[in-house]
């Protein structure tokens, strides 16, 4: 009996995802039609439009909504895992590398910044630091990352995410056309959607819009520019340890505590699998492993998935969140998206 049961379990989780997934990926087909239809606009940005546009009805439903964040969130790392299979390493170490000046000049402009401006406009050190590191970084996974290094409270977090979440669907809806307005190439395109947007979802469905090369240049942009969550992390635990020790704690809000080994222990779990799984596909491909017939299919999966994705997490935009967060969180949001994206195409400009 006991065996039947366990045997049973993987089948009613799948029975669990499978409403919200199917929901997702029924705007994602209208999205794709709207994307042939529309090419500048984009199936994944018109699944994330279409997305937004039912989130104060369907995500309700309790039935629809662990799908919906599985596709949001799983169903997105695969489609950036199967953009790798297009890819070298040899590529994937040139892009990476030749982006870091970019990189690292738009993250020391934004968390410089969102310390002086926060401190100006009377935003908490911990919520400025929050909105910093995802403008910064990577949005709501750099914030998810160093929210328990600091202790910031729940409210915090909710307000820092709702305000990188704005931002985000500002970027993909209007970097496009200010890259087709500057005469961008995919190359630069790529480079300034890898910099400049918050969000990985954000990055690729910006990217996907402009084209198929600017994809593959932002997504290795972004991965890259992810993996700055370890040193900010290991930076503000000493921070914090150092506030500790001088009676000044770094976060306001938690009393927990956590030694040093701990915060070593969530610093190795800050690489993201789909990171590694990009970096195997692209080794796969560099051996000659994926035949070059299945790129183009492999690429229009990862493209469906990557609006599949959108239709969810438009789905489970909070938009009363938004309004909760407040004028001065979201007018610091404003400026630092402003500066990071202003930063990287001057950077741009600056080394031709």
């Amino acid at each position: 009996m006991s065996a039947t049961i366990r045997r049973a379990e993987p089948f009613r989780a799948y029975a669990i995802l499978l409403p919200g997934v199917a929901l997702a990926a029924a705007i994602a087909l209208v999205a794709t039609g709207i994307g042939h239809a529309l090419p500048l606009l984009g199936a994944p940005v018109a699944g994330l439009i279409l997305g937004v546009a039912l989130s104060r009805v369907l995500p309700a439903r309790p039935r629809l909504q662990a799908g919906v964040a599985f596709a949001g969130r799983t169903l997105l790392q695969v489609a950036v895992v199967l953009l790798g299979s297009a890819l070298s390493l040899r590529q994937v170490a040139h892009v990476g590398a030749s982006s870091l000046p970019v990189m690292l000049g738009t993250l020391t402009v934004c968390l410089a910044l969102a310390y002086l401006l926060g401190r100006w406009l009377g935003i908490g050190r911990d919520l400025r630091t929050l909105i910093g590191v995802g403008t910064g970084i990577c949005g709501a996974s750099a914030i998810a990352a160093v929210s328990p290094v600091i202790r910031a409270r729940s409210a915090d977090v909710a307000y820092a995410i709702s305000t990188i979440f704005l931002f985000n669907l500002v970027a993909v809806l209007a970097f496009p056309p200010l890259g087709h307005l500057l005469g961008l190439s995919q190359h630069d395109f790529g480079l300034f959607a890898g910099t400049a947007v918050n969000d990985t979802s954000s990055v690729v469905a910006a990217a996907s819009t402009y084209g198929s090369s600017a994809t593959d240049y932002a997504v290795v942009v972004k991965l890259t520019r992810t993996l700055m969550i370890i040193p900010i992390c290991l930076a503000l635990a000493a921070l914090v340890r150092g506030g500790e020790g001088s009676g000044e704690g770094f976060g306001e809000g938690s009393s927990e505590r956590d030694g040093g080994s701990g915060v070593l222990r969530r610093v190795t779990r800050l690489v993201p699998w789909f990171l590694v799984g990009f970096i195997v596909l692209a080794a796969l491909n560099s051996l000659g492993w994926i035949p070059s017939g299945a790129h183009g299919p492999l690429r229009d999966a990862s493209v469906f998935l990557i609006t599949l994705a959108l239709a969810a997490i438009g789905l489970r935009t909070d938009i009363a969140g938004l309004r909760r967060a407040g004028s001065r969180p979201l007018l610091l949001g404003l400026l630092l998206w402003l500066a990071v994206a202003g930063t990287s195409l001057v950077l741009q400009w600056a080394a031709g």
